[in-house]
């Protein structure tokens, strides 16, 4: 199905090109986001006589677009989530859980512009895409975390699998002190128990002469 671009769309093609495309695609997509108009003679007609106010429409969107993106780009926004001591997430971090985390922050963004290569379903910082226009694309970092001192600290460079080691080297730690504790009791109840025996053996000595 050939459609006319109202505007830049990634791997089709630029604005005001006539491209060929599966028609569910078309259907469900290009057409009612206001994307693309069908291929016909009267489209394109009619695509010729708005282009100069499409294109100024779409400078203008680009531009509102950059100013967001220069702010957005690059920011970490913490996303609280239930997970296991190995870091697995009890569910998933969604598209709308990153729209709403940055809109929450005074970023107004829709889950329809935000990107998620791969599946969020551990914890740890993750990279999500927001096409914030057909031109202008950032990346963010959510730092999801189940608290927000973990979020801290994975912010700061560790991953749950180091703070997990440090937390088992710690309680390791503590068990040797205890036990080292209770080692340096029992010797020196040992040492009272011999100087105990040594003064009774003295006595008994004594008590002989």
């Amino acid at each position: 199905m050939e459609v006319i671009l109202l505007e830049r769309v990634a791997k089709l093609g630029q604005m005001g090109e006539v491209v060929d495309v599966k028609p569910g695609f078309a259907r469900n997509y290009l057409l009612p986001q206001g994307k693309a108009l069908t291929a016909s003679k009267a489209n394109i007609a009619q695509f010729e006589v708005q282009k100069a106010q499409l294109e100024a429409r779409n400078l203008e969107t680009k531009k509102e677009a950059e100013a967001l993106a220069e702010k957005l780009g690059g920011q970490q926004f913490i996303v609280i989530r239930a997970a296991s001591d190995g870091g697995n997430l009890y569910g998933s971090v969604t598209t709308r859980d990153a729209a709403d985390t940055a809109t929450e922050a005074g970023y107004s963004i829709d889950r329809k512009q935000t990107l998620i290569r791969e599946p969020i379903k551990t914890l740890g910082l993750h990279e999500v895409e927001v096409h914030l226009h057909p031109e202008v694309m950032v990346t963010i970092e959510l730092n999801v975390a189940r608290s927000p001192e973990e979020a801290e600290l994975q912010a700061s460079g560790k991953s749950i699998q180091e703070l997990a080691a440090e937390e088992e080297a710690a309680a390791e730690f503590e068990i040797s002190e205890l036990f080292d504790d209770i080692g340096s009791a029992a010797s020196d109840d040992d040492d009272l128990a011999e100087a105990v025996e040594e003064e009774q053996t003295e006595e008994a000595g004594d008590e002989e002469e």
